[in-house]
This record gives structure tokens, C-alpha cells and sequence, in this order.
């Protein structure tokens, strides 16, 4: 590895405005923390820059001559309300827990696949509203002094270029408050500003385009069917074209301005969506409401109001792990030199951009973060870009609670919601049981029935997985009557549970049956089994995350037994002949046809949940780790995160760092700082924060843990504004190695037991109060 000399950020500014005309125009400002900057415009969508409101969101390309925006709606799926239980399902599960008890994997996979799986067996995708396009007739395909750009700071998207004699500029917001993408386009000359607007889309379903009056231009159409489901959804988006001088005309299907002093564009879409069971809502209404409202604003007040909401959330956290002259450098260069270069800022970037991510993806209102958050180009992404809830959708928000966006969650605790409703129903059509299930795919529809095949489908804990983010949203925050409010969902996941746990005849344990260890073949017939380790852990933490619920809301106490009773009779993790954690309950780590597979289910226990620690499990610990070595660190960008975090919670920081090393890699990471499974999937972005977080500071098994996996590539820093269990703040500052200060701030009444190296201190804290620790020896103190 090369390594460069490190320096403050301010001295790498200082000197880049020395060397003058001999760096681009924007190379000062290029070292900016927050910014992803390029010289060239984006020729693919991996390149786009992303914008978006939680709700709406674009992909800025950046052309010279013709703009792209790629537009989406959360909320325009294919397909309309849907049951996918397959009647066939409940007379076949006996069956299918005979065979799989029997040892007959391939013939219980054949039961399964013939009579359990949903009805359609595919889900629906989430599609894509198309592109508004903007030509500028006169102006060349490439210009000079080209610089395009996102601030995360302040959530804008910026190109600025020279054409002839005249600099132009333009800005793309995606404002929450104001409910639109907001597009100004302005230039140093009088008159300069000439554009032809159109839209196109690549929905089957031809959506069609006109003119409303002389300043509005309206793409409208439906979604499409798919697997037999038939679209029910009406969608549009319109354009209000605001000019300051020249001339707007309608010209058929699409408005040309010409001779402008400025542009502002606004951008409104809509579903007729409203519930998973309701798409009686009126987009056009909607559309109308947004763009009358923020036509009455100046763009300086649509900018202001956007960016106090955006930085509202995103300054919560602050995050400097060092600075090397590679920071002066165009984004898509870092990452493509990351292998080879010393660049720590390049870490602290991917950092901020991920909690970016999450802002403009997953706001209160709108849906949860799909595979791809928000954006997405295609009627029929990869995997539909749907809610995988074997894992990835809960990556989507490891970091939101620890990194101050616990608003950010409201949409993921609003789909719970609707889950334990259709749940409920295939629960007891597919089960007769109460309580409620979820398999391991749902989509807009919250379809809850297993998909794909049974060998991926089969799997009941999805949303028992989900629910482990009801008790963390209450852990980090400690609001009792948020409490109360998503207490009955976690009861309901539980109840499924109580009455669908079988004994294991071998050990008397009670497991699932059917399930699988997402989506890993064990190599005895198939992937079915009874007890996964994974499922046996979920249900643990499901268990006990009730148990206390129920205690601090006094409720509940005969459940409260019930599931404690059963929790005890769950069988327990196991350690193989090769000294692994145990993926099943028989020893075939050995056998499974991958053994590089991209899951690592089985360690759920060490993260995210905190069954296994090294401090207070250290055998099992230890197979963790065995089963980590086995598995091998390079894999799809998604695992590569979740392996990130594992090894943190391992203390070995390291080789976490070498890891985030390939995930910052142009094999993982795209020009736009998107991750690559490949193709593209944001939960890699997410996982990614996740683990950094995870480097730095630790909350579990009732302790904070400061510094807890902080490798030798980050010897001094800082990362302020986390957030740890309990409602409190905390603030982390090191140099040379060692921890210098750590400050708390109490959002609630408590007691903290917080670790540094080998010493310990327990702080009591009153809500508002303020408490600062240094470390001497590994001793914590008030400061």
C-alpha cells in the first residue's frame, strides 16, 4: 500500500488554492467531507447522483447537452392487492415436516415446491415512473471547466460547466417539506437558457405525455401486471416549468423554453396507492397540491427549507478519520485507487453517504428502503428490487438507529404494521396458527406467503427478524409509549411461534419446521431443515425482547411465562468438528455445496444480535470465528458488510478494516459510491455505516463499549453524534491510538456501564445531563 502523509483537512484546501491554475477550478473544494465530485458527466446509471425526498426521488446524469432525470415513486409497484396463499399449503405441511424428520430432503423440497410455495410463486416488482429529459439545443456534448457534484451537506446535486463564452450551472434538490424535485437552471449571460422537456418510460404499459397549458408537462399511465397479478395502480408526475424571461410553449407532447434568464423546474409524482389493500387515492390531485404550493416559493426558500430538514438529521453525526492528498482527487478516482492508496476520508465519505442514503430513501410517510432504497431505472429490476427480509432489508437500517435517523424508521415499523395484518391470514391459512408470519420476500402488496422456490421460500422468521427492529427502535430511545403501540405486533410474531415450535424427537428441543439457513444448500438433499441456527436465535431474541416489553408495560404476565418457558426448550447453538459455529442442528457446515456462501445467517447471534460476545461467550465466540474464516471475507457487497460488522463485534479491527477495504473497492463500490452486489444493492451502503459504527463504538449486552475494534489505519479521529442504547448520546474522540475523550449526553434517565480497553465506569444519568470521560491507562474518568 501506498501510504501518504496525513494532514487537516484545511492545510490540503490551503494548499490546493496555492497551486492556482494548475488544478481543475474545482479541486479546493474538492476536499470537502461531504462531497462526491467528477470532471465528467455520467454515461451510465451507476454514475447518476441520487436525490430524493423519502418519498420521490431522481438520478442526476449530468449531460452537457441533454440533462437525464431518472425518475421514482416509492410507491409505483407492478401488480395491484393480492393474496398469494396457496390452499394446498396447510394439508401439506405434516407432510413436509414427515419427510424432513425422515431425513428426505429432496422429496420434502418436492412437497414444498408443488403445495407450500405462494400462489402466484413471484412477487411484484417495484418499477421506475421513467426519465424527464432535457435538451439544450446549441450546447455541445462536452464542455469545459466541467465539474458535477453532490453535496451531502446540503443534499444538492450541482453541474457547472462553460459553453462558449457562458457558465452554466444547475442545481437538482429533492425537498421533503415541499413534496418535490426541485431544478434550477440558471447562467451568467441574459437570454442563455434554451431547453426542450420531454418524458420517456420504459413501462410496458405506455404511460403517456402532454401539455397541460403553456408550463406544465404531465406523464401519466398505470403500473403493469405481473405473475398473473393485474395493475392497479394509476400514476403521475408532472413538470411546472417557471421562467424568468423567454418563452414557454407547448410543443405536443413535450414544452420548449427559449431565450431564459432562469429556470426552475418542479417535479411532483404520485400513486393512487394509499394501503396494501386500498389504491383508491387520486395522484393528479395530489401532484396539483404539491406544485401549486411550491410554486408560491422563491428557490431560495424551496433550498433554505430543504436543506434545514435535511441537515436537521443528517448533522446529528460528525466523522473525520484523517485526510490524505488523495481527498483532492474526483470520487470515481479514489475508488478506483482505493486498493492501493491511503485515503481514510474515502471510509468517512462512504460513511456519510450511506446515512445520505437513508435520509432520502426512508422518510415518516413514505415506504421502508427496498434493495435499491429508492432509486431504480427498470420496469423488472434485479430480485424486483423488492424487501428481501432475509437479511437485507434489515441491513437497510442497522445504522439508523446509532447514527441519529431513528426518524428514519418509521416507515420500516409502518410495514410491520401491515405485515401482522396480511400475515395474520397466511399464519393461519398456511399454519392454523395465531399470531402472524412473514417469510422471506414481501413487496408494496405485503405479501407474507413463502416465493421463489423452497429452497430460497421456506423460511418463516422474516418477520420475526423485522421485529427485532420494533424492540431496538424502543431501546435507543426508551419511549414507553411507542412501546405500547408495537407491543401487539411482536406479541402476534410471537404467538405464531408458540404454536408452530416442534419437538425435536432426537433432544426434545423445540425447533421451526419447515425452515431453511438462508438461501444455503447443506448439501443432504437440499436446503430444508428443521431448527437453523439462524431461526433458533431470531426467535430467542423475539422471545426475550417480549418478555421485557411486557415487563416494563405490566402486561401481559401468563405470555411473559409462556415464552420464557419455550425460549428455555429452544435448542442452543452447537460447535462442529471443525470447531465452527454450527449452521444446523446436525454438523454438515462441511458438507453445504457453498462453502464461500454469501449468507452468514448462523452468525446472526454475534451480530446483530449480541447472544455471542467475546466477552461474555468467548467459546462461542471463538466458532464465530472459525466459521468466519471458513467462509472468507471477499463475497457479494452486502455480505462483504455484514462480514465488516462480525468481525468489529470480534474486537479485531484490523482485519475489519481490510474488509472495508473491499468494500470501498471499484469491484464493490460503483462511481456514485453505490454498492455492487452486483448489481446494484444499497444495503451494502447501509452495512457498510453499520460497521464503521461498530468499529468505533459498541452498544450491547447492557454496556457501551468505546473503541471497541478501532484498527491501526485510523490512529486518530473523531465520531460525534452516535447514539447508543438507553436514549444517550455519545461522542468519540481518539488520537495516537488510544481514547482521549468520550462524551455522554442523556436523552432519558438511566444507568450506563461503559468499557474502554480493560477498565470500566458506571454512570447514572438524568435526562439533559452531560458527561465527559478520558482515559488514562485504560482508566475511564470524569473529566
Amino acid at each position: 500500500m501506498t501510504v501518504t502523509r496525513r494532514t487537516t483537512l484545511g492545510a490540503l484546501t490551503a494548499g490546493a488554492t496555492a497551486l492556482g491554475a494548475a488544478r481543475s477550478v474545482a479541486a479546493p473544494a474538492a476536499a470537502s467531507p461531504h462531497r462526491l465530485w467528477y470532471r465528467q458527466p455520467a454515461k451510465e446509471w451507476v454514475e447518476a447522483l441520487p436525490v430524493g425526498t423519502g418519498r420521490i426521488g431522481a438520478m442526476v446524469f449530468g449531460g452537457v447537452a441533454e440533462e437525464r432525470l431518472q425518475l421514482n415513486d416509492d410507491t409505483l409497484w407492478a401488480g395491484g392487492p393480492y393474496d398469494p396463499v396457496n390452499p394446498q399449503a396447510r394439508a401439506a405441511l405434516p407432510e413436509i415436516r414427515r419427510l424432513i424428520a425422515a431425513g428426505d430432503i429432496a422429496e420434502a423440497t418436492k412437497v414444498a415446491d408443488a403445495r407450500f410455495l405462494a400462489t402466484p410463486r413471484y412477487q411484484m416488482s417495484y418499477q421506475t415512473i421513467g426519465d424527464l429529459r432535457l435538451a439544450f439545443p446549441g450546447l455541445p456534448e462536452t464542455a469545459d471547466d466541467y465539474v458535477r457534484d453532490l453535496d451531502l451537506d446540503g443534499a444538492i446535486a450541482t453541474t457547472r460547466f462553460s459553453a462558449g463564452a457562458t457558465r452554466f450551472t444547475r442545481e437538482v434538490i429533492a425537498s421533503a417539506p415541499d413534496r418535490v424535485i426541485a431544478v434550477r437552471l440558471t447562467a451568467d449571460k441574459a437570454k442563455a437558457l434554451s431547453l426542450d422537456l420531454s418524458f420517456a418510460s420504459p413501462l410496458n404499459s405506455r404511460p403517456t405525455a402532454r401539455a397541460e397549458g403553456a408550463d406544465t408537462l404531465v406523464l401519466a399511465g398505470t403500473g403493469e401486471a405481473q405473475n398473473g397479478v393485474e395493475a392497479a395502480l394509476k400514476f403521475e408526475c408532472r413538470v411546472r416549468v417557471l421562467n424568468k424571461g423567454g418563452t414557454v410553449v407547448a410543443d405536443g407532447a413535450g414544452l420548449a423554453v427559449r431565450g431564459a434568464d432562469e429556470v426552475l423546474l418542479l417535479i411532483a409524482s404520485a400513486t393512487s396507492y394509499r394501503r396494501f389493500d386500498d389504491v383508491g387515492g387520486d395522484p393528479a390531485a395530489i401532484n396539483r397540491t404539491a406544485v401549486e404550493a411550491a410554486s408560491a416559493r422563491p428557490w431560495r426558500d424551496l433550498l433554505a427549507r430543504h436543506q434545514a430538514d435535511h441537515r436537521k438529521l443528517f448533522r446529528r453525526v460528525a466523522v473525520d478519520l484523517g485526510t490524505t492528498s488523495a481527498a483532492l482527487k474526483p470520487t470515481d478516482e479514489r475508488i478506483k485507487a482505493s486498493p492501493t492508496t491511503d485515503d481514510p476520508a474515502l471510509a468517512a465519505l462512504y460513511y456519510q453517504y450511506g446515512r445520505y442514503l437513508l435520509i432520502a430513501c426512508s422518510r415518516p410517510g413514505g415506504q421502508p428502503a427496498n434493495l435499491q432504497g429508492l432509486w431504480n431505472d427498470q420496469a423488472a429490476p434485479p430480485w424486483g428490487s423488492k424487501y428481501t427480509i432475509n437479511i437485507n432489508t434489515e441491513m437497510n437500517y442497522w445504522p439508523a438507529e446509532p447514527t441519529g435517523l431513528a426518524e428514519c424508521v418509521a416507515p420500516l415499523v409502518e410495514m410491520v404494521r401491515d405485515l401482522s395484518v396480511t400475515g395474520a391470514r397466511t399464519a393461519q391459512a398456511m399454519y392454523g396458527a395465531r399470531g402472524w408470519v412473514a417469510h422471506h420476500n414481501t413487496d408494496l402488496w405485503r405479501a407474507t406467503a413463502p416465493i421463489d422456490g423452497a429452497k430460497y421460500g421456506v423460511w418463516p422468521t422474516g418477520g420475526a427478524w423485522l421485529c427485532k427492529h420494533l424492540w431496538d427502535h424502543y431501546d435507543y430511545g426508551r419511549d414507553q409509549a411507542y412501546l405500547a403501540d408495537v407491543y401487539p405486533l411482536m406479541r402476534g410474531a410471537a404467538l405464531f411461534f408458540v404454536d408452530t415450535l416442534v419437538r425435536d424427537p432426537r433432544t426434545g428441543q423445540v425447533v421451526t419446521s419447515p425452515s431453511i439457513s438462508p438461501e444455503n444448500d447443506h448439501g443432504h438433499g437440499g436446503s430444508l431443515v428443521a431448527g437453523p441456527t439462524m431461526d433458533q436465535a431470531i426467535i430467542r431474541d423475539l422471545f426475550s425482547s417480549c418478555i421485557a416489553a411486557a415487563a416494563i408495560l405490566g402486561t401481559d404476565a401468563p405470555l411473559a411465562a409462556i415464552l420464557a418457558a419455550a425460549r428455555d426448550r429452544l435448542a442452543p447453538y452447537k460447535i462442529g468438528k471443525d470447531g465452527q459455529l454450527q449452521e444446523w442442528q446436525d454438523d454438515w457446515d462441511a458438507d453445504a455445496k457453498e462453502i464461500h456462501h454469501r449468507h452468514v445467517s448462523h452468525l446472526y447471534g454475534l451480530f446483530p444480535s449480541d447472544q455471542i460476545a467475546i466477552d461474555k461467550t468467548p467459546a462461542l465466540a471463538a466458532a464465530a470465528r472459525r466459521s468466519l474464516e471458513i467462509r472468507g471475507d471477499l463475497s457479494t457487497g452486502w455480505a462483504i458488510a455484514w462480514r465488516l460488522n462480525l468481525w468489529a463485534r470480534l474486537g479485531e479491527g484490523d482485519h475489519a478494516h481490510g474488509i472495508l477495504g473491499l468494500l470501498l473497492g471499484p469491484e464493490r463500490t460503483y462511481p456514485n459510491m453505490f454498492d455492487a452486489h452486483p448489481p446494484f444493492q444499497i444495503d451494502g451502503n447501509f452495512g457498510g455505516t453499520s460497521g464503521m459504527t461498530e468499529m468505533i463504538l459498541q452498544s450491547r449486552n447492557g454496556e457501551i463499549l468505546l473503541l471497541p475494534a478501532l484498527p491501526s489505519a485510523w490512529p486518530s479521529g473523531r465520531l460525534t453524534g452516535l447514539r447508543a442504547r438507553g436514549a444517550v448520546g455519545v461522542d468519540v474522540v481518539w488520537a495516537r491510538g488510544r481514547l482521549e475523550s468520550a462524551v455522554f449526553t442523556a436523552a432519558a434517565d438511566g444507568r450506563h456501564h461503559v468499557r474502554y480497553a480493560g477498565g470500566a465506569i458506571d454512570l447514572d444519568l438524568k435526562a439533559g445531563q452531560r458527561v465527559r470521560l478520558t482515559a488514562r491507562d485504560g482508566v475511564l474518568r470524569k473529566a
